[in-house]
């Protein structure tokens, strides 16, 4: 079954969302006081799409818009206005690392441009005059989501580790897919966010639940779970944001704050727990990056993995070798 064609819900106050072996994906029901949808394992908060109408996908694009920008680096959100100056700089540049950046922020004049299109479009229908998808302006709206889809890329999260093209075609999907298409796209991308904070969560909760003083934060980590999840799947506009928001906030603050106690006198074990603070940090901070963007960052992941690895195998998140070796002859 797509997820375009829900099953009906079935009675009310269904409070057991682990029971999931008889449902497909798109079933929809009652968990734990709201209405979720099955993706791949998970139950989502379900929102209906709102209607198909250039207003809504002009609304949901803006919004869009705001979080590809809020979520990737600075300086590349560059003015529709500004597009030729920004490709003329872009294809002028020989250095590479400066040539990524001035792709980024070419993708954002064509971000840009292609919502001052599409907004434009919108102000005529509203006053009547309709456009339809094989006028001049549309084309030139879809090219430029088209190529900004493709050199975003390059574009990377705010963190520096990763890039998240994934945000950079989410615009061009409201764009092109009926509203319970794009709808449909999204739940899927929130079930696997949810898939990847119980990953980095499980792996934090194996790796801490052997250091000494830090069984503390075991519930702790099980309350972050819980709240990210809660925080992917709501949208800023449902009223329930006024209990998610602060739930998730405080959860976060709970882990910054929590100091180890109960350790034993051993001087030679120091690095060994501020290592473990550096670490659980780490995971804080990948958590709160999965939530902000509400896709998997895959590359970002398998890095704090690859650190959990190393301190539980080393008691330390230094490599041996991470300076080369001819670093230090003369």
């Amino acid at each position: 079954m797509s997820l375009s064609e829900p099953t009906a819900p079935p009675s009310p106050n269904v409070d057991d969302p682990e029971s999931s072996s008889a449902y497909e994906n798109g079933a929809i029901r009652e968990c734990n006081g709201k209405i979720c949808i099955f993706v791949d394992g998970y139950w989502v908060r379900y929102y209906a799409p709102p209607a198909n109408t250039m207003a809504e996908k002009k609304a949901l694009i803006f919004s869009l818009r705001r979080r590809v920008f809020h979520h990737t680096e600075q300086g590349i959100n560059s003015p529709g206005w500004r597009l030729e100056i920004a490709r003329k700089y872009y294809e002028q540049e020989q250095d590479p690392a400066r040539k990524r950046v001035k792709a980024a922020m070419l993708a954002g004049s064509l971000f840009n441009r292609a919502t001052d299109i599409f907004s434009g479009v919108v102000e005529l229908e509203e006053k009547g005059i309709h456009i339809d998808q094989d006028n001049a302006l549309m084309k030139q709206c879809e090219a430029c989501f088209v190529e900004a889809l493709e050199l975003g890329k390059q574009v990377k999260h705010f963190s520096g580790e990763e890039g998240v093209d994934e945000l950079w075609g989410e615009p061009f999907k409201a764009f092109s897919f009926p509203m319970d298409r794009f709808f449909e796209s999204r739940y899927i991308k929130l079930a696997q966010t949810f898939k990847a904070i119980d990953c980095i969560i499980d792996r934090m909760l194996e790796v801490f639940s052997v250091v000494e003083g830090f069984d503390g934060v075991l519930p702790m980590l099980e309350e972050l779970r819980e709240a990210s999840k809660t925080e992917v799947e709501t949208m800023r506009r449902d009223e329930v944001i006024y209990e998610v928001w602060p739930r998730y906030v405080a959860s976060k603050e709970a882990i910054a704050n929590f100091k180890p106690c109960g350790l034993s006198s051993h001087e030679d074990r120091l690095r060994y727990w501020e290592d473990g603070l550096r670490l659980l940090h780490m995971g804080k901070d990948v958590i709160s990056h999965l939530s902000g963007v509400r896709v998997p960052m895959p590359v970002t992941t398998a890095n704090y993995m690859a650190n959990c690895d190393r301190y539980e195998k080393n008691g330390s998140l230094d490599s041996e070798f991470s300076i080369p070796d001819q670093c230090f002859k003369s």
